[in-house]
């Protein structure tokens, strides 16, 4: 179906790029999808980082004229993760450096924007998941370019427990016979990746979610062995493992106070923020925590809390087939966007 809108694509070079944790990426290629029409002050501008394993592809169910972020006001640029497979990742790029941090994503996104776009101004960063780690960064980053953010199912720096998540995917992967060592295979590990989609499963929805059986009167699953297959083995099996696994790196080391200003402060990280910050955590999410969200807030000069009424776990935050959640974040996303 064509949009009723105007929708363009393409890849930005960047050159070779140094990460701050060090290597560099050679000839880095930023993808990007952008929705609407960028307005004559070039202020008009919502930046949409992608989530785990998401495409531009997968996010634009989100945008629409009735959806959660309105193309025909705003001017939305949807730029590639690094290692998603569009922009330079393990699967494209030779020597792919063993960290590349959400930092480094969005100082390159930075650079699209201004450098490729001409933009004076970041009207809201949006994200879900690992997308939201990433619009915290850009309020952290560029406090005197970006008016708001809205942050759904993240945080500023990845929490211990959701670091221990991810270092047991980063074993399961280490451990196939075809792991080469730092991330890299011989050849896809199939086995390895279908263990990482079982125990993905067991996270990215929450216990309630089960209970209710919400996989089979919700999403049609016959048998929840079928689910398990369909919607996380057969998924993460078309992802490249390399992707995955530096993907899983980017998120571990997420974290808004790194470097020289901050030096891991987080309180004032936070603090240095001028944004006005809406974040929106899942009451289950299983990842992203309530918590983690009431206690950054002390430390945001303009934040506010709106916690999705939610059984569906992390999976509330980017609800495509779930009314409830999504009549709730557009609402308050859109509230959030017009004041």
């Amino acid at each position: 179906m064509t949009a009723a809108w105007p929708v363009t694509d393409g890849v930005f070079s960047l050159g070779d790029l140094d990460v701050e944790l060090g290597g560099t990426i050679q000839d880095a290629q930023l993808a990007w999808q952008a929705h609407g029409t960028l307005n004559e002050a070039r202020d008009n501008v919502i930046v949409y980082p992608c989530s785990y394993t998401a495409t531009h592809d997968d996010l634009a169910w989100l945008i629409g004229p009735d959806g959660v972020l309105d193309p025909t006001e705003w001017f939305i640029i949807v730029p590639d993760m690094f290692s998603n497979g569009f922009s330079s990742s393990p699967s494209n790029t030779d020597d792919y450096p063993a960290a590349v941090t959400m930092a480094d994503n969005v100082r390159a996104q930075y650079r699209l924007l201004t450098e490729f776009f001409g933009v004076t101004r970041v009207a809201a960063s949006y994200g879900f998941s690992m997308g939201a780690g990433q619009a915290y960064h850009w309020a952290a980053l560029f406090p005197e370019f970006v008016e708001r953010a809205i942050v759904v199912c993240g945080s500023s720096r990845t929490s211990i427990h959701n670091r221990v998540f991810l270092s047991g995917l980063l074993r399961i992967l280490e451990a196939a016979p075809e792991h080469l060592g730092g991330g890299r295979f011989s050849a896809e590990p199939v086995a390895a990746l279908k263990a990482f989609g079982h125990v993905y499963a067991g996270w990215g929805l929450s216990q309630d979610f089960y209970r209710e059986r919400l996989f089979e009167t919700a999403l049609g699953a016959p048998d929840l062995e079928t689910f398990l297959r369909t919607d996380w083995e057969e998924a993460f099996g078309e992802n490249h493992a390399a992707n995955l696994y530096a993907a899983a790196v980017t998120w571990q080391e997420a974290d808004i106070s790194r470097g020289a200003v901050y030096e891991g402060d987080l309180a004032a990280a936070l603090a240095g923020i001028q944004a006005r910050v809406l974040l929106m955590p899942s009451e289950t999410d299983l990842y992203f925590r309530v918590a983690d969200n009431e206690a950054e807030l002390e430390h945001l000069r303009h934040g506010k809390l709106a916690v999705i009424p939610s059984i569906w776990g992390h999976r509330a935050g980017s609800p495509a087939g779930i009314p409830d959640d999504l009549e709730f974040m557009t609402r308050h996303v859109r509230e959030w966007l017009a004041s």
